[in-house]
């Protein structure tokens, strides 16, 4: 929808013309003898009113949408409005139009206006924190606590801070966007990974015991290779054999204790069940007995 074209004879005239006017003209349009005489007579109704949908347009101007597309949606509003209006019901038009346009821009906003979309839930507690605040704000001297938000609305402390943190969902920071730190590095930058030091130190920690109840040359075969970085000629030298001998060695060592951590992972698993097991049933007797 573009900017409605403001005619000559209303452009300039002020508020109490322009409200005495909007008032006869959508009562000519109620009483009008067809569509077409309606319909031109609620045209200019829309004209004469624009200003008004762009200063409730303004209120929003500081949300992520282009103030033009809010301004759009104002006037779309102001136009259902115009249509809905119905003057033998003894409400004046700016009482009527501003909560309908107001209300087309929420519902932009609400379908639109997120680039990360929370649940309802949350996107209407949102909306009620905001207002909430403007008042507490006022009435307290300074920003309300998200406490005093809960207790004013009647909401968990938690859903309070869900739907705060929740504003970023408007415009969230792209990870390729610069920091504000001297080397200008980007958030992606910043962000960690997976650490193999992780799986390492859990297969050291189930590897130490086993190892302890291996023979000392196995040991030391096992010491000098992984710890020290021999090769396995350099080990078949220390110890006064082949290296396809240091090679079979190895192979039966590392079998080994590869069985050996598979054998305790199994038994700690069939010793979990068991527990699970007979846990479970003295609850089941206890159950039949009642």
């Amino acid at each position: 929808m573009t900017t409605p074209r403001r005619s000559n004879h209303t452009s300039n005239r002020d508020d109490g013309d322009r409200v005495e006017l909007t008032h006869r003209l959508l009562k000519e349009a109620a009483a009008a003898p067809d569509d077409e005489e309606r319909r031109r007579l609620q045209d200019e109704v829309i004209v004469l009113n624009t200003g008004l949908a762009e200063s409730i347009a303004r209120r929003y101007a500081k949300r992520s949408e282009e103030q033009s597309d809010v301004t759009q949606v104002a006037y779309v509003g102001l136009v259902n409005a115009v249509r809905r209006f119905a003057p033998d019901r003894g409400i004046d038009f700016i009482s009527f139009a501003m909560p309908t346009i107001t209300g087309e821009i929420k519902r932009f906003f609400r379908d639109q206006g997120w680039t990360v979309r929370p649940p309802r839930r949350i996107q209407d507690l949102h909306r009620q924190i905001t207002a909430a605040t403007s008042h507490l704000s006022q009435t307290l001297g300074r920003s309300p606590s998200p406490e005093e938000l809960a207790d004013h609305l009647g909401e968990e402390v938690a859903d309070v801070n869900e739907a705060l943190s929740c504003r970023s969902c408007y415009t969230p920071v792209s990870i390729d966007a610069p920091t504000r730190t001297e080397e200008g590095t980007s958030l992606s930058d910043l962000l960690g990974a997976d650490d193999g030091n992780f799986d390492r130190s859990e297969a050291t920690t189930a590897l130490q015991p086993l190892c302890r109840e291996l023979p000392e040359r196995d040991k030391r075969i096992l010491y000098l290779r992984f710890f020290h970085g021999w090769t396995q000629q350099e080990i078949a030298q220390e110890l006064g054999v082949t290296q396809m001998q240091v090679s079979r060695l190895l192979a039966r060592i590392l079998g080994h204790l590869r069985t050996r951590l598979g054998s305790l992972e199994a038994g700690d698993g069939h010793v979990k069940g068991r527990r699970e097991a007979s846990g479970s049933q003295p609850a089941a007797r206890r159950r039949r007995a009642a």
